[in-house]
């Protein structure tokens, strides 16, 4: 099971976050509190959102190693919407302004 939400989090890490959510739906109650913060996280940092919540340790929070996780996350993010707007220049009907 934790091969496939690998796989599925690289290629739809919104659907990750989703099944991750149905099956664990603590995790994000402990993680986050509230549903403002993970919903913005959802749309625009998803797979930095999905990493935080599998590392937060209830009580402890984000320590040590964890970071490092989080900060790949981040720079994956970055890199999928720098791919994102990249790849507008080569699809039809996209005006170059």
């Amino acid at each position: 099971m934790g091969c496939l939400l690998a796989i599925g989090a690289v290629m739809a890490p919104r659907a990750a976050i989703f099944l991750v959510w149905l099956a664990r739906p603590n995790l994000f109650d402990a993680a986050f509190g509230g549903i403002v913060v993970p919903l913005l996280g959802i749309a625009f940092l998803p797979y930095t959102t999905l990493v935080y919540v599998l590392v937060f340790t209830p009580g402890v929070g984000i320590a040590g190693g964890d970071w490092l996780w989080l900060v790949l996350a981040f720079v994956a993010d970055i890199f999928h919407v720098t791919a994102s707007v990249a790849d507008r220049r080569y699809t039809t009907g996209w005006r170059n302004v």
